[in-house]
């Protein structure tokens, strides 16, 4: 069931819609509808979404088990492991 409201929104930004909605060949409701489900959608996904901690080393110095600092290409590896999780991983 579709329902009327009434919004109260800057000029600008009002101006800017209309000119975007009216690029795109839609209505200015559809725009609005489809910007607010975007956004209602994006809360629900972060408030469900983990937070990641960075992995912390429980020696009493120097780097974490298993990493040799003088072996630059694994340290590179590593990193891009990481940059490929957070890819993979929804925000």
């Amino acid at each position: 069931m579709t329902e009327r409201t009434t919004v109260r929104l800057p000029e600008d930004l009002l101006d800017r819609a209309r000119r975007k909605a009216a690029a795109e060949g839609r209505t200015l409701t559809s725009l609005i509808e489809d910007g607010l489900r975007l956004v209602v959608s994006e809360s629900r996904k972060t408030a469900k979404s983990k937070r990641l901690l960075p992995r912390v080393s429980k020696a009493g110095g120097g780097a974490m088990p298993g990493i040799e600092l003088t072996a630059i290409s694994a340290l590179q590896e590593m990193d891009d492991l990481d940059n490929i999780r957070k890819i993979r991983q929804p925000e």
